[in-house]
């Protein structure tokens, strides 16, 4: 078993992303989509859930089954085409004996591939390896994590907007706001069930309300590139 080269402490904060092996697109409509999502909410669990047996031969909806302690708390999220980005903590306790976040991470990856494989007739790994992560280790990290992960999906418009900039800064919040596959929204204040995946009571709070996320996320759309 290998070593993890940054170990997962509990209590420590930490940037955690994965893609598709050989960059291959691991989520290919919304279905793929809506299905990792909620398992972002239902695999944080101190439970083991069965997702055919727990939600869909019981016809509840995902976002109604009863969790119980979460293994982990989530800050921030977005799913890309090829990869994923979570803000990420560990919660005390656990049902084995490892870090809960790589034991969340784990179940999400599992469960997904099971799912992707099955759906698109295809077997193998679908990620490239197990999930890296970053420590997050002071305030200035964090708070421009949060800006980082929220503004991912931008590449989906200009690939280079972090290099050269905005050219449309009204597009650029138009389209933020369309775009539902992460928790801005969420920190808009935007009422849907995918609020329940992030808890923010593990986090400091950074934007006291909507207006002051509003004002961070349109400062670094309209800052100078490579500031």
């Amino acid at each position: 078993m290998t070593i993890r080269r940054i170990p997962l402490v509990e209590g420590e904060y930490y940037h955690v992303y994965n893609r598709g092996n050989d960059k291959r697109l691991i989520f290919q409509d919304d279905k793929d989509r809506e299905h990792f999502i909620k398992l972002l909410y239902l695999c944080n669990s101190n439970k083991k859930i069965n997702f055919r047996e727990d939600i869909v031969n019981r016809k509840i909806s995902a976002w109604d089954f009863e969790r119980g302690d979460q293994l982990v708390s989530i800050g921030a999220w977005v799913i890309m085409p090829n990869h994923f980005h979570i803000f990420i903590t560990s919660n005390p306790g656990g049902l084995e004996k490892q870090n809960n976040i790589s034991l969340f991470v784990g179940r999400i990856s599992n469960a997904y591939s099971k799912y992707f494989n099955a759906k698109h007739n295809r077997s193998g790994y679908l990620f490239e390896g197990r999930f890296k992560s970053v420590h997050v280790g002071n305030d200035k990290q964090a708070k421009y994590l949060f800006s980082y992960i929220h503004l991912n999906s931008l590449k989906l418009i200009q690939k280079d907007w972090r290099e050269n900039g905005i050219k449309n800064k009204k597009e650029a919040l138009i389209f933020l706001k369309s775009y539902k596959w992460g928790s801005y929204l969420d920190y808009l204040g935007e009422i849907r069930p995918e609020n329940n995946i992030i808890n923010t009571k593990s986090f400091l709070n950074y934007f006291p309300n909507h207006d002051s996320f509003s004002e961070e996320i349109f400062d670094w759309i309209t800052q100078t590139p490579g500031v």
